[in-house]
């Protein structure tokens, strides 16, 4: 499995919560680093590092795969 077919395929709950708790800490991060006011260099190095770590946790999860939830899709049974 390519990393784009990963990406495609479903996503376990508990990840698709993490994921988006990595985008708002991304967007918390880019929005310190792109603040229209001088802030201290401390916070703005943590700005950085929220940036970083928001980015990663949110791509580690989007590449997670339920493998049940794909096994089911293939033999075409819906729980819905």
């Amino acid at each position: 499995m390519n990393v784009v077919e990963r990406a495609q395929a479903p996503t376990p709950k508990f990840f698709k919560v993490l994921r988006n708790i990595g985008i708002v800490v991304a967007t918390i991060g880019g929005a310190i680093l792109t603040a229209p006011v001088a802030l201290p260099a401390a916070i703005v190095t943590v700005g950085g590092y929220l940036a970083v770590a928001g980015g990663v946790i949110s791509a580690i999860s989007q590449v997670t795969v339920d493998d049940k939830q794909l096994k089911k899709d293939a033999e075409g049974v819906n729980d819905e």
